[in-house]
């Protein structure tokens, strides 16, 4: 992440009296004219994220960590295994966007077991999110963007359910071209509409053809960040976690989704009020990290990489413990591996000398 933040909200978009997000985005309109999905997406993230806690069951999505448990002991131990295997270098282990830090408490107590006490980084821009996070793990260090990650020693990266929250492009094609989708307002009413024509060079050859209302989505920002950690993991030694819901591109879709009390909403209505998320191209992240010179495992699907990892061996092995819980570990065992187990995917990456991820063997 640059030191322009994508989740950072725009200058244009400051608040300068009492004005509510929709009133100012609306103003800003008004004055310049129509702005990119991209621009929209990063000022109603901003303001989301940085203004309340939305995990659990009083807010509005829940994600693998707060699940279960298991989740991040299994992330923790994948972990302390490639650090064992690369030689048990020096290490700092990193979080991107790790919502109430949930998954580092249970992944850190995995690895303690397993010999690695590594310091802790989150890069973390909302203040409510910061302090949940610091009662879990209070002795982690704060960073706005991932430019100030440290230098020296080989970087252990997790990222879940966090390059689906960075802005897209959407291109839309209509008649001969494509055009790139920008938001008008009508006083506080946002909507899609089709901007400036893009060069046909850049939209893939597959889909250069594709019929009138196709849509391209695209994540500059996702590109950047990629690229800017895998270049400090070829640098400094090290690996990348990255788990989403997503696809292979490229594709044709509008994945454009907002959340809200654990129901969809209207993405183009009361921005900065439910969160909004786009599926993640894997296929262009692994291309963006190994253009960076790091080698890319997968992406594999979530249901395959913890069934590797030993979630039903993990299952058991706490129903025993806790003989009374059996029925909800089986419960939460299925919901990780089943319909999320599909649809999210895990992208792996390492420098070219560490050893293959578990998960990604043949």
């Amino acid at each position: 992440m640059s030191s322009d933040s994508p989740l950072i909200p725009p200058a244009d978009f400051v608040r300068t009296a009492e004005e509510a997000l929709p009133e100012r985005m609306a103003r800003a309109i008004a004055l310049a004219g129509p702005i990119p999905l991209s621009q929209y997406m990063a000022a109603a993230n901003a303001h989301y994220y940085a203004s309340r806690d939305p995990l659990g069951t009083g807010g509005d999505f829940t994600t693998s960590p707060e699940i279960s448990q298991m989740f991040g002991e299994l992330i923790g131990l994948w972990c302390a295994d490639l650090w064992d295997r690369a030689g048990r270098p020096e290490v700092a282990w990193v979080e991107l966007g790790p919502g109430r830090g949930t998954l580092a408490a249970d992944a850190l107590r995995a690895m303690n077991r397993a010999g690695l006490a590594p310091p802790v980084h989150f890069v973390e821009i909302s203040p409510a999110l910061r302090d949940a996070q610091r009662a879990r793990v209070p002795h982690a260090t704060w960073h706005d963007t991932v430019d100030t990650l440290p230098t020296e020693p080989a970087l252990i990266v997790v990222a879940n359910e966090f390059f689906d929250a960075l802005p897209i492009r959407q291109l839309v094609r209509r008649g001969e071209g494509w055009h790139e989708r920008l938001i008008a307002a009508q006083d506080t009413l946002f909507l899609p509409i089709a901007g400036p024509a893009v060069p046909i060079a850049v939209i893939p050859e597959p889909l250069r053809d594709s019929a009138p209302g196709s849509i391209i989505e695209v994540s500059p920002h996702s590109v950047a960040i990629m690229r800017s950690l895998a270049a400090r993991i070829v640098a400094q030694g090290g690996a990348m976690l990255a788990i989403d819901y997503g696809y292979e591109g490229p594709a044709l879709a509008d994945t454009l989704q907002a959340v809200r009390g654990h129901a969809f909403a209207n993405p183009y209505e009361a921005p900065g009020e439910h969160d909004l998320s786009a599926h993640v191209d894997f296929t262009t992240l692994a291309a963006a990290a190994q253009s960076a010179g790091a080698t890319a495992f997968g992406p594999v699907t979530q249901r395959d990489l913890l069934g590797q990892l030993g979630i039903d061996q993990r299952t058991a092995a706490l129903a025993r413990r806790t003989p009374d819980r059996a029925d909800a570990l089986l419960a939460d065992r299925t919901r990780l591996m089943d319909a999320m187990g599909t649809l999210f995917r895990a992208l792996a990456i390492t420098r070219p000398d560490w050893p293959v991820p578990a998960g990604y063997g043949e």
